[in-house]
């Protein structure tokens, strides 16, 4: 889902309309109490309002029309908190809806054999089970999430990813997941389903992104804590006001006692609404500030834990570099020349698709002319790659090719009896050096010669690396390269630290060393081999474009399949607890300037020496009440925009972080409602209020 074409705007109509109606229905009391501090404004609200009914009808002789003003604000504080929390959802629920029209009721062509077969019954997609066989041809659509079993084939993602480019689609490796919805463009695949209808890797999504409003995270539930602490004492204090006030007209034979209309203004007013009316909306929009980048989170609890986190694991290739390691250059070894070496190279290379070697092949056709052999004639047997080997190969007549890593090659020629030459340690390490990666050939127990493959670091990359640096995080790069290469591209990139030959189980350990000292760990990744780590890792972002283990394993997936994807989730978890943080300050500094506008207003009939206080000049008592409900009300209205779409984010260390907070949302959270409730004043005044 691109963003461009998924994106909603903020205040676009349909989610406005939606709102107002959703609104409405969550002043429903079991809605309200799961937001204590606004239950409290509830209940402040039926009070006013009960309060004014009776003054009404009752002929009492009370202020009606600034009871009925008080009540008026306090609904209009609760419904904009409502409002505030259903925008949020809106834009999720429409997020949702827009992953929804991905899902298609289909016929599958279900296979009774894994292997490629007409002999196949057309079945609807509902009726598939985890474990069908299904073969899939050019201009099917996708029926279900799925494994590649067999074959190869272009697939059109555009339906998940927003993007056109197709994707190539295989079995074995880290690129054989499919997803229900997309589109294969040619070829075929013979797919194994993997998901049960309901279960699929869609619906999880739409499940995701439905739920998340739900999910509290820990940080938002010790805030939460902390507020309705807050709550609690000003509701005791603002209690104990009445019978103080009760008793001091008795003693000073002065004054009027404080109304309860007063005394719920004032609590209304001194509790933290502003921040308790806009919690769940900024956890809400975090979730869909991912969204808009077309990363899935599972919960708001993981994006949290993105903006905490203390150590980055980046895979070198992709992510670090671009990727593509081409062949540079051949080094032969002894009397052997460049050209044989090059002969031999190519001989090793015919049956290897990738692009490093599909570039070795170019290199010695560049170099020396030589052109690509008729496999059938050769009568070859290839020797395939493996992760065990870490060799490719092949075998002609008594000719016994062998192509693959130094320490790979090495034991291949040792266990031949034969020594390892010391010259080929030598070169490879100068290779190693320059950060490019050393591939040998060798032919039976004789080393041929060296093959430099050179990979690029991104460009900005560097940058990247010292903006994270400067907010705590420490950056690893994970490859697996040999210890040489691995520490040269490590110094070019920037990096802190690396981990080389990384296998799984290295993997899983420095997370777990990194997390029992009591750091948080990030990680991404899209193989099977990478889902141990991401299983134990506190971020773990799984590519779309990878294997099923990996996405199960994760907490969040990247829909672009883009590794760097990782570094905006981080800042986008920390602009969403920049957020929070943000407006908690601003919602407690608040309090001072609505303390100086109701206190005096509301003693200074029974100590006119309150007068004092009123340093903003308001033109009278109730105006002083009535303006200082009505910026609490507005002043929630004005600050939807800023939750929703989240403070702008810098990479700054934690102490500039708070420094910056408390001036910009401190000092400005005194000065903001000084001037806005007397200009709130001077318009009631103009009113002849």
């Amino acid at each position: 889902m691109s963003t461009n074409h998924h994106t909603q705007q903020l205040f676009s109509r349909q989610i406005l309309l939606a709102a107002l109606g959703d609104a409405l229905r969550k002043l429903a009391p079991q809605k309200q109490w799961k937001n204590p501090v606004m239950f409290v404004v509830y209940i402040s609200s039926l009070l006013t309002t009960g309060l004014w009914l009776w003054a009404l009808f009752s002929g009492d002789n009370a202020p009606t029309r600034f009871m009925f003003s008080v009540t008026f604000w306090l609904w209009f504080t609760v419904l904009f908190a409502n409002f505030a929390e259903s925008i949020a959802e809106g834009r999720s629920k429409a997020q949702a809806a827009s992953l929804r029209c991905a899902k298609r009721d289909i016929m599958a062509k279900k296979l009774d054999e894994p292997h490629y077969s007409h002999d196949y019954a057309k079945v609807a997609s509902a009726t598939l089970r985890r474990g069908d066989f299904l073969l899939i041809e050019a201009g099917d659509f996708v029926p279900a999430d799925g494994e590649v079993i067999e074959g190869a084939a272009s697939v059109d993602e555009s339906a998940i990813t927003g993007e056109s480019a197709p994707v190539i689609r295989e079995s074995g490796g880290d690129f054989s997941s499919v997803t229900g919805g997309t589109r294969v463009l040619s070829d075929w695949l013979v797919v194994r389903v993997v998901a049960n209808p309901g279960e699929a890797f869609l619906d999880r999504m739409i499940a995701m992104v439905e739920s998340a409003a739900r999910q509290k995270t820990p940080n938002e539930i010790a805030l939460t804590i902390l507020l309705v602490a807050l709550t609690l004492i000003f509701l005791l204090t603002t209690v104990t006001l009445l019978p103080f006030s009760i008793y001091s007209v008795e003693i000073a034979k002065v004054g009027t006692p404080v109304s309860i209309t007063v005394l719920v203004a004032l609590l209304v007013c001194l509790i933290p609404t502003t921040i308790g009316a806009l919690l769940s909306a900024i956890g809400v929009a975090g979730i869909g500030r991912m969204m808009q980048k077309n990363v899935i989170a599972t919960s708001g609890r993981a994006i949290e834990a993105a903006g905490d986190v203390d150590v980055l694991l980046l895979d070198k290739t992709g992510t670090i570099t671009l990727g593509n390691r081409q062949a540079s250059a051949f080094f032969p070894l002894g009397l052997i020349t460049e050209k044989e070496l090059a002969d031999a190279a190519q001989l090793a290379t015919l049956a290897d698709e990738t692009p490093e070697g599909r570039s070795i092949i170019i290199l010695a056709k560049q170099k020396f002319a030589i052109r690509e052999r008729n496999i059938a004639e050769l009568n070859a047997t290839f020797v395939a790659f493996s992760a065990q080997t870490r060799m490719s190969g092949v075998n002609i007549g008594e000719r016994q090719i062998r192509k693959g890593a130094v320490d790979a090659i090495r034991g291949y020629v040792e266990s031949q009896q034969v020594k390892f030459p010391e010259e080929a340690t030598r070169i490879s390490g100068l290779v190693a050096r320059r950060g490019s990666t050393p591939l040998l050939v060798a032919d039976g127990g004789q080393v041929l010669g060296i093959i430099e493959l050179k990979d690029t670091v991104k460009g900005g990359i560097k940058e990247r690396f010292i903006e994270l640096r400067s907010m705590g995080i420490k950056t690893i790069m994970i490859t697996g390269d040999n210890r040489l290469t691995a520490a040269a591209i490590a110094a070019e990139a920037g990096v802190d630290d690396f981990l080389a030959e990384a296998t799984p189980e290295a993997k899983l350990k420095l997370i777990r060393q990194h997390q029992a000292e009591g750091r948080l760990v990030a990680m991404t990744g899209d193989g099977t081999n990478d889902a141990p780590a991401l299983a134990q890792a506190d971020v773990a972002v799984a590519m779309n474009s990878g294997t099923q283990a990996a996405k199960e394993a994760c907490n969040m997936v990247d829909l672009d399949s883009n590794p760097t994807k990782l570094i905006e989730i981080v800042e986008t978890g920390k602009q969403m607890l920049m957020t929070r943080g943000a407006l908690t300050t601003f919602s407690l500094a608040n309090d001072i300037a609505k303390y100086f506008a109701i206190v005096p207003a509301a003693f200074v009939s029974i100590y006119p020496q309150l007068e004092v206080l009123n340093i903003m000049g308001l033109s009278s008592p109730s105006n002083a009440i009535l303006s200082a409900v009505i910026f609490n009300a507005l002043i929630i209205v004005a600050l939807i925009p800023l939750a929703l779409k989240g403070v702008t984010y810098r990479p700054q260390s934690a102490a500039t972080l708070l420094r910056n907070n408390l001036l910009v949302y401190g000092v400005g959270g005194v000065i903001v409602p000084f001037i806005g409730i007397k200009l709130i004043d001077l318009g009631l005044t103009a009113l002849s209020f």
